[in-house]
């Protein structure tokens, strides 16, 4: 007979496995806390989208756009693509269902799988998770410096410290247009390749981001955007700078960065750790003032971030800690027996709905096995019942940290046991 064939993840998805998943829950959800005390609301966006709303928002220069993005043709032969980001979808909620005709700003943060065919590497995946909030309608310095304090607060929340945030202004419409002919006179009088010489005249900034050794030994004296910013665009920043010091948010000025998206503008960010190596990005963002009157909308400004996951993850690994907690459950259920069993699955029940974390020993393993059970799943208190505990109306409270162990009425068995697991 043939062995059936098994299957396997796709090539650079990764999965999250119990233990290593509590991590992965601990990470999500200690960066969304941070947004969650800001009064970010929750958005929960399509997984796919139009193809053109990438297109046109994130930008055709963008090497996710021309090369990153899972574009199908669905059964109508319509284009459709794997969110790439989050910020497209988001304005496109936003214009969708009438919310920058409300109170402004519009604060949205949300979590979930992104989708880019990258040459998967540590830290890179083609399915890559990120916590993102966006903060839409209102242009005020004040609001530029909350969204980069969220970030940082949430990477700190999780005990993380060996990161960076580095700034800089992309400047504006009163300034990029010369800054975007004084930068291509420079380009165009290099030696670049037909592919680079394309993308200068499409949008030059992308040639600063281009990661070949020769090109960047090319533009290291090319005129940069921080040199040329007008009189508002340097106040919009001098003033973003000094609420973050105002905040106690520490920051490296860098003149010399340039986001892979087109639609930032003014303010521009990017946490970076170098415990990752050459992937040393674990989040960033910026202002994106023309995004959402360039997708059908009205012309309001907005900022936000993205933050990686996976990345964090990593980040902390090379920091040698941890975010989660290793238990799966605070109390462990050894049952002696059918009749011990089917008492033991209601008070079970009773102690979840108290709040407690509860597993049982399942399948009638013996008490030495059971017990072994309980130690491996990080419980502090196993409950202990058999026939001879059952006739009495009682159960065993063994407190798995010291040992000490005491025989309580099943009646007040709820109490007893929060009382011993909340000793701590």
């Amino acid at each position: 007979m043939s062995k059936v064939s098994t299957f396997s993840a796709p090539k650079g998805v990764p999965d999250y496995v119990p233990p290593q998943s509590a991590e992965f829950v601990a990470v999500r959800d200690g960066l969304t806390r941070a947004a969650r005390l800001a009064g970010y609301g929750h958005i929960e966006l399509p997984i796919f989208e139009d193809t053109g709303l990438f297109a046109r928002g994130v930008g055709e220069s963008t090497d996710v756009v021309t090369k990153e993005m899972y574009t199908f043709a669905d059964r109508g032969d319509r284009s459709v693509t794997l969110r790439p980001e989050g910020t497209a979808g988001v304005m496109r909620a936003v214009i969708e269902h009438g919310l920058d005709r409300g109170q402004l700003p519009v604060k949205l943060s949300y979590s979930g799988p992104f989708f880019r065919y990258e040459r998967p590497q540590a830290g890179r995946y083609r399915q890559l998770q990120q916590v993102g909030v966006e903060a839409i309608g209102i242009d005020d310095p004040a609001l530029d410096a909350e969204v980069i304090a969220i970030a940082d607060a949430g990477f700190r929340g999780l005990g993380l410290d060996g990161f960076r945030l580095e700034i800089t202004s992309l400047g504006d419409d009163t300034c990029r247009p010369q800054y975007r002919e004084l930068l291509q006179q420079f380009l165009f009088g290099l030696p670049l390749d037909e592919e680079t010489r394309r993308r200068a005249e499409i949008n030059p900034l992308r040639v600063l981001d281009d990661k070949r050794r020769e090109v960047r030994e090319m533009t290291a004296d090319a005129p940069l955007m921080l040199d040329h910013l007008s009189d508002s665009a340097k106040a919009h920043f001098d003033e973003v700078l000094s609420h973050l010091d105002a905040l106690g948010v520490p920051y490296v000025v860098n003149p010399r960065m340039v986001r892979g998206l087109d639609y930032y503008t003014k303010t521009t960010f990017e946490f970076v750790h170098d415990g990752l190596g050459a992937q040393s990005g674990i989040g960033g963002g910026g202002r994106y003032d023309g995004l959402m009157e360039q997708l059908g909308g009205q012309p309001l400004s907005g900022i936000g971030f993205g933050l990686g996951v996976d990345r964090t993850i990593l980040a902390l690994a090379a920091e040698g800690k941890s975010a989660a907690t290793p238990a799966r459950c605070e109390v462990y259920g050894v049952p002696m027996g059918d009749a011990a069993k089917a008492a033991l699955v209601p008070l079970a029940h009773r102690l979840r709905g108290a709040g407690i974390r509860v597993d049982l020993a399942y399948g009638g393993r013996g008490l030495k096995g059971a017990m072994k059970a309980a130690d491996k799943s990080g419980a502090v208190v196993a409950l202990v019942l058999g026939d001879r505990e059952l006739e009495a109306g009682e159960i065993v409270v063994k407190d798995l940290r010291n040992g000490e162990q005491q025989t309580v009425p099943l009646t007040e068995a709820v109490v007893r046991v929060g009382e011993v697991v909340a000793r701590g």
